[in-house]
Protein backbone atom coordinates (compact mmCIF):
# COMPACT_ATOMS: atom_id res chain seq x y z
CA UNK A 1 0.00 0.00 0.00
CA UNK A 2 1.54 3.31 -0.91
CA UNK A 3 0.74 5.88 1.61
CA UNK A 4 1.62 9.11 0.21
CA UNK A 5 0.77 11.25 -3.26
CA UNK A 6 1.95 13.87 -4.79
CA UNK A 7 -1.13 15.44 -7.17
CA UNK A 8 -0.80 18.01 -9.66
CA UNK A 9 -3.19 20.19 -12.05
CA UNK A 10 -2.29 21.51 -15.36
CA UNK A 11 -3.63 23.48 -18.09
CA UNK A 12 -2.21 23.06 -21.61
CA UNK A 13 -2.72 25.30 -24.75
CA UNK A 14 -0.46 27.35 -27.36
CA UNK A 15 0.92 31.01 -26.60
CA UNK A 16 2.68 32.20 -29.31
CA UNK A 17 3.06 29.56 -31.33
CA UNK A 18 4.35 27.19 -28.51
CA UNK A 19 3.21 24.46 -26.70
CA UNK A 20 2.77 25.68 -23.17
CA UNK A 21 1.45 24.17 -19.64
CA UNK A 22 0.24 26.46 -16.75
CA UNK A 23 0.40 24.69 -13.35
CA UNK A 24 -2.80 25.09 -11.73
CA UNK A 25 -2.15 23.33 -8.39
CA UNK A 26 -0.02 20.88 -6.43
CA UNK A 27 -0.82 19.06 -3.58
CA UNK A 28 1.46 16.56 -1.41
CA UNK A 29 -1.28 14.23 -0.10
CA UNK A 30 -0.43 12.41 3.34
CA UNK A 31 -3.16 9.88 2.78
CA UNK A 32 -5.10 7.56 -0.39
CA UNK A 33 -8.62 9.58 0.71
CA UNK A 34 -6.77 12.86 0.70
CA UNK A 35 -5.31 12.77 -2.78
CA UNK A 36 -8.74 11.26 -4.40
CA UNK A 37 -10.43 14.47 -2.07
CA UNK A 38 -8.06 17.23 -3.69
CA UNK A 39 -8.48 15.28 -7.79
CA UNK A 40 -11.98 15.40 -7.55
CA UNK A 41 -11.96 18.96 -5.37
CA UNK A 42 -9.64 20.72 -8.71
CA UNK A 43 -11.51 18.84 -11.06
CA UNK A 44 -15.03 20.55 -9.99
CA UNK A 45 -13.24 24.06 -9.29
CA UNK A 46 -12.67 23.89 -13.03
CA UNK A 47 -15.17 22.84 -14.58
CA UNK A 48 -17.06 25.49 -12.17
CA UNK A 49 -14.58 28.75 -13.50
CA UNK A 50 -15.00 27.40 -17.09
CA UNK A 51 -19.41 26.83 -16.95
CA UNK A 52 -20.03 29.89 -14.60
CA UNK A 53 -23.60 31.12 -13.64
CA UNK A 54 -24.37 33.30 -16.41
CA UNK A 55 -27.35 35.23 -14.28
CA UNK A 56 -24.33 35.50 -11.77
CA UNK A 57 -24.27 39.77 -10.92
CA UNK A 58 -20.59 39.76 -11.41
CA UNK A 59 -21.09 39.24 -15.29
CA UNK A 60 -22.00 42.14 -17.64
CA UNK A 61 -25.07 41.62 -19.74
CA UNK A 62 -24.31 40.24 -23.16
CA UNK A 63 -20.65 38.96 -21.84
CA UNK A 64 -21.27 35.23 -22.33
CA UNK A 65 -21.93 33.41 -25.17
CA UNK A 66 -22.49 29.38 -25.93
CA UNK A 67 -20.54 27.16 -27.60
CA UNK A 68 -21.51 25.01 -30.09
CA UNK A 69 -23.04 21.80 -29.67
CA UNK A 70 -20.09 20.07 -31.40
CA UNK A 71 -17.82 21.81 -28.97
CA UNK A 72 -16.49 19.34 -26.63
CA UNK A 73 -17.88 19.74 -22.84
CA UNK A 74 -14.98 19.56 -20.47
CA UNK A 75 -17.37 21.02 -17.69
CA UNK A 76 -19.25 17.92 -18.13
CA UNK A 77 -16.59 15.70 -18.21
CA UNK A 78 -15.04 16.33 -15.50
CA UNK A 79 -18.41 16.74 -12.95
CA UNK A 80 -19.31 13.28 -14.63
CA UNK A 81 -15.54 11.93 -13.30
CA UNK A 82 -16.02 13.49 -9.81
CA UNK A 83 -19.62 12.02 -9.48
CA UNK A 84 -18.98 8.94 -10.87
CA UNK A 85 -18.38 5.94 -8.03
CA UNK A 86 -16.72 3.28 -10.24
CA UNK A 87 -14.49 5.29 -11.92
CA UNK A 88 -13.55 6.94 -8.49
CA UNK A 89 -12.63 3.44 -7.09
CA UNK A 90 -10.89 2.71 -10.28
CA UNK A 91 -8.51 5.27 -9.78
CA UNK A 92 -8.08 4.76 -6.28
CA UNK A 93 -7.18 0.95 -6.44
CA UNK A 94 -4.36 2.28 -9.11
CA UNK A 95 -3.20 4.70 -6.93
CA UNK A 96 -2.89 2.22 -4.23
CA UNK A 97 -1.38 0.12 -6.36
CA UNK A 98 1.54 2.18 -7.25
CA UNK A 99 0.32 3.60 -10.63
CA UNK A 100 0.76 6.84 -12.15
CA UNK A 101 -3.03 8.20 -12.07
CA UNK A 102 -3.84 10.32 -15.56
CA UNK A 103 -7.23 12.29 -16.33
CA UNK A 104 -7.03 14.36 -19.37
CA UNK A 105 -9.57 16.41 -20.98
CA UNK A 106 -9.80 19.68 -23.23
CA UNK A 107 -11.73 21.61 -26.26
CA UNK A 108 -10.89 23.39 -29.17
CA UNK A 109 -7.91 25.78 -27.32
CA UNK A 110 -6.98 23.87 -23.90
CA UNK A 111 -6.24 20.52 -22.66
CA UNK A 112 -6.57 20.40 -19.11
CA UNK A 113 -4.69 17.10 -17.26
CA UNK A 114 -4.75 16.09 -13.08
CA UNK A 115 -1.84 13.82 -12.50
CA UNK A 116 -1.75 11.93 -9.12
CA UNK A 117 1.28 9.28 -8.32
CA UNK A 118 2.50 7.57 -5.18
CA UNK A 119 5.42 8.95 -3.87
CA UNK A 120 6.96 5.66 -3.51
CA UNK A 121 6.69 4.74 -6.90
CA UNK A 122 8.79 8.17 -7.76
CA UNK A 123 11.59 6.94 -5.18
CA UNK A 124 11.69 3.12 -6.62
CA UNK A 125 11.58 4.42 -10.01
CA UNK A 126 14.84 7.00 -9.03
CA UNK A 127 16.50 4.25 -7.41
CA UNK A 128 16.62 1.41 -10.36
CA UNK A 129 19.74 0.97 -11.66
CA UNK A 130 20.74 2.63 -14.97
CA UNK A 131 20.89 0.18 -18.31
CA UNK A 132 24.36 0.24 -19.82
CA UNK A 133 24.91 0.39 -23.62
CA UNK A 134 26.60 -3.02 -24.95
CA UNK A 135 30.44 -2.77 -25.51
CA UNK A 136 30.73 -2.69 -28.96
Amino acid sequence: MHDEFVCHVTAYGVCGGTWVGVPLGTYRAPTLALAMWWLRDRASWIAGRLDPDPGAPYFPPNSMTPVADTSPDVPVALRTWCGDAAQQELAAERLAAGHLLRLATGDETTEYELLAESVDALRMRRTLPLLSAPAA
